[in-house]
Formats: structure tokens, C-alpha cells, sequence
């Protein structure tokens, strides 16, 4: 299938499941990982009406940051070290891997403006994922408070990748459920209205559970060229 032939599909999909639960097609923001393409196929993606790129590598976005910069909101989705936060931290428009005070230090020390970021959980509590631990999660973000450049907008997890359809989803609620105790204290570094959550395997079931921001790879972007 052609790049657009897949955004239209997925665009079926979300509206499929939006109506299912009584939400708004438009509470949803489509993200695009472009990590393993060429700039040609992100280039194909926009051409497609998708505004939203994600990349979990340094070097894979400043390559097609150099061709398309602008043209896209750019998300960091990937583990970031904070000694590559300099070279990144003024070219994304959300950091969806806030996971440490360490790295929240040094997006605030570096970013000329006030950048919007996921907190990461861990919420399936497996050892190969990273993320805060979820008891852990609202002290810490207690404690970015002082730190203007760094805006908490939401929550992001990832779903073990399983079968089980149930037990994605318990994820999923248990993610909304802790950005809703977030979201209730009315924080003004903290909004924590967004939730990043489900991939090309479980997008509709993390829109069905509130997803706001979805990761879609394979299913959208094909293979590259």
C-alpha cells in the first residue's frame, strides 16, 4: 500500500474507534515514526497531510530535520542522554521521554523556550522498558516545578507487546487513571492533559482508553525505500 492509501486507512481506524467511545476525531493527534525511513518517505508521509514526525534517535533527526525542518511538529520519542540535549533540545517541538530530574535539569539549562514533555512510565512494570515507576510519578513531577523550560503536557507508556488484548488495555486505563490524578491538581507546570500511548499494533485500543497521542511506524510509514 502507498503511504496515503495507509494514513487513510489508519484515519478510518481512529474515527472507527472514536465513535465507539464518544470521542472527538479530532482529540487526536497522529505521529508519524519515521526512525527506520529516508527523508524521501517522510517527505511522502507530509505530502500525505501528516504534520506530526517522530524519531527516537539524535542523528535520525537532525538528518531530515536538514531537509524538512519546519514543515512538521517534531517529537523526540526515544531515550534521551542528557549530553545530547544541547544538540537536540531547540529543534523538537515534544520530548515524549522525560524520565529523571537529570535530564529535566538539562532541558531547562538548554532550551531557549518552554518545551512540552511526556513523562515516561513504566507502567507495565517490565525490566527492558524504561519509564518512572507510577508510585514515583507525581512527586517527581512535584518536583520539576521550578524548572520554567520544562512543561509536564502528559503522560507516555508503552503496552507490552503481547496478544492479550485485556491486559494491553488494563495498561492503558492504568496510564489514564494516573494522568487524571495528575491532571486534578491543576498544576500550572503540569497541566498533564495528553496521554501518549499505542503504537501500529495497539493504536485502537489506546485511542478506545484515551489516547490523545498515538505512534504509529510501520502501519503508516511502510519500509523504507
Amino acid at each position: 500500500m502507498s503511504v496515503l492509501a495507509n494514513v487513510e486507512e489508519i484515519h478510518s481506524n481512529i474515527r472507527q474507534a472514536c465513535e465507539k467511545v464518544n470521542r472527538n476525531v479530532e482529540d487526536i493527534t497522529v505521529i508519524a515514526v519515521t526512525k527506520y525511513v529516508t527523508i524521501k518517505r517522510a517527505e511522502e508521509v507530509i505530502e500525505a497531510g501528516v504534520h506530526h514526525l517522530g524519531e527516537n534517535r539524535l542523528e535520525g533527526l537532525l538528518d531530515k530535520y536538514a531537509t524538512i525542518k519546519n514543515q512538521v511538529n517534531w517529537h523526540f520519542i526515544g531515550s534521551l542522554q542528557s549530553r545530547k540535549v544541547k544538540d537536540l533540545i531547540d529543534k523538537v517541538d515534544f520530548v515524549h521521554s522525560l524520565d529523571r530530574k537529570s535530564l529535566a535539569k538539562e532541558i531547562n539549562k538548554r532550551a531557549n523556550r518552554t518545551i512540552p514533555c511526556f513523562v515516561q512510565v513504566n507502567i507495565s512494570g517490565e525490566e527492558t522498558k524504561h519509564g518512572l515507576d507510577p508510585k514515583d510519578v507525581p512527586d517527581f513531577i512535584d518536583e520539576l516545578v521550578n524548572y520554567s523550560n520544562v512543561k509536564v503536557v502528559g503522560l507516555m507508556a508503552m503496552a507490552p507487546h503481547v496478544d492479550d488484548e485485556q491486559m494491553i488495555r488494563d495498561n492503558f486505563k492504568r496510564l489514564r487513571v494516573l494522568r487524571d490524578e495528575i491532571m486534578n491538581k491543576w498544576l500550572k507546570h503540569a497541566p498533564c492533559s495528553y496521554l501518549s500511548m499505542g503504537m501500529s499494533n495497539d493504536y485502537v485500543i489506546a485511542i478506545e482508553e484515551g489516547a490523545t497521542h498515538i505512534r504509529v511506524g510501520s502501519r503508516l510509514v511502510g519500509s523504507s525505500d
